[in-house]
């Protein structure tokens, strides 16, 4: 049954709001729609207001995200039921059944088509539905996101998955590996730089860029750092540590333009888990790799992605886990309780129950504030630059080159690096002032 929208006049501007509810790599995608709605003459609104579409922009990677996702089309319905509903994404690409009641549903490709998509459905209130054969599709060139926050910028140059984790249902909604050209992928960092002075490159495995093309990462960000002298500082999302190659440790070492912060995925500390989770290391192998890197750059700051109460994992493989992160020093985790995905091999597999998941998870995120507290810690009487994002009470926030979030007191413009020296750790949060360069 078509549900009718109401008209609007043609000089009329029609309005659109954009909620983002997954990955970086999404995040990118909801900008760069957001971007070209925009220059196609629509005005964006906030999430909270009326409009006459509403693009959500979906996550499948477990299935609270999946919930949210539904819950929240059902909320704008409720709200305001002639608004026209997009559902984009991972989740959008399942193609479960559950969200027919959206006008628009574009899966994980054909994004930059939405807003052809819109103007379509406007003019003849025909439900649509985008959806490609993930197999040997080409990378999907969206346009440079732009960011809100005028300091940083969002680049995606990967996209896809040939891993095939047990857990993850990733590769199945967003394919295969490929990137987006060298010379595309320099050409839009460098119009990304005239506005942002940081940009940071994103992808589902980022440090598997241009195998396609036979180039690398690490050759992608010299090309970058070559091509645009301006540019102030570029950052890495995340990394599995099999992509970390001698040749982008060498780079960094090289050019304190690239952000001293690596974001690399654990999952597991113990070796029966990572086998389960099919993951393509050892502890051994992980932790030789991490000592190597702090070895050639001593104060990078590394963080990790752990995946608690996989399934069977037993309370000795817990326990196992939780040295292990002690033992890898981390600056912060980034813990998730296993969340069970249809059709991957670990739904088959004897699952943890959730009070036990419950527990893991509380002790990990302990761990976690207790492992930032001591890297925060080492950080006062630093000299650090930090890039200024918003200023309120009296300070002006940001984040450091390690990731470091800090306040520096005083108002300073949105979007300048600042050199500054760490005065405090109180309240959990990193104070600094203002240093001037002396004749």
């Amino acid at each position: 049954m078509r549900r009718r929208t109401m008209r609007k006049s043609m000089t009329e501007q029609k309005t659109f709001s954009i909620c983002n509810l997954g990955c970086k790599v999404n995040a990118y995608e909801a900008e760069s729609v957001a971007s070209m709605l925009e220059e196609a003459g629509w005005q964006r609104v906030s999430f909270s207001e009326k409009a006459d579409a509403a693009l959500i922009f979906t996550c499948a990677v477990t299935n609270v995200a999946a919930s949210k996702s539904r819950k929240m089309m059902h909320r704008i319905r409720r709200e305001a039921p002639e608004c026209v509903i997009v559902m984009a994404g991972c989740y959008a690409q399942v193609q479960d059944g559950m969200l027919e009641d959206a006008e628009i549903l574009v899966g994980t490709e054909h994004k930059k088509d939405i807003p052809a998509y819109l103007d379509s459905y406007f003019e003849n209130h025909e439900k649509i539905r985008a959806f490609t054969e993930m197999d040997e599709i080409p990378f999907d060139d969206l346009a440079a996101a732009q960011s809100e926050s005028k300091s940083r910028a969002f680049l995606k140059v990967q996209d896809g998955c040939n891993q095939f984790c047990s857990y993850c249902i990733i590769p199945y909604v967003r394919g295969r590996e490929r990137s987006m050209a060298p010379d595309k992928a320099v050409r839009e960092a460098v119009k990304l730089s005239r506005t942002y002075h940081e940009i940071v490159l994103t992808g589902i495995h980022t440090g598997r860029y241009g195998k396609e093309h036979g180039e690398t990462l690490s050759g992608l960000i010299r090309r970058i750092l070559a091509e645009d002298s301006d540019l102030e500082r570029i950052r890495i999302s995340s990394i599995e540590i099999t992509e970390i190659t001698d040749d982008l440790i060498r780079l960094m070492q090289s050019d304190e333009r690239i952000a001293r912060h690596l974001h690399i995925p654990l999952q597991a500390g113990a070796d029966s888990t990572l086998r389960r989770m099919n993951r393509p290391y050892s502890t051994a192998d992980y932790y030789d790799r991490i000592e190597w890197i702090r070895k050639e750059i001593p104060d990078i700051a590394i963080s990790c992605d752990l995946i608690v109460g996989f399934p069977e994992e037993t309370d000795a493989d817990f326990e196992e886990t939780y040295a292990f992160l002690k033992k890898c020093r981390f600056s912060f985790l980034h813990v998730f309780p296993y969340s069970l995905r249809k059709g991957t091999p670990a739904a088959e597999m004897k699952q943890v129950a959730p009070e036990i998941k419950k527990e893991r998870s509380a002790r990990c995120l302990a761990l976690s504030e207790e492992l930032a507290d001591r890297q925060a810690e080492a950080w006062v009487g630093r000299t650090v630059s930090v890039m200024c994002e918003q200023t309120r009470d009296g300070y002006t926030e940001g984040y450091d080159s390690h990731y470091m979030h800090v306040k520096v007191r005083g108002s300073h413009p949105k979007g300048r690096l600042l050199r500054c020296r760490i005065t405090e750790y109180r309240d959990r949060q990193l104070y600094a002032e203002e240093e001037y360069e002396t004749e």
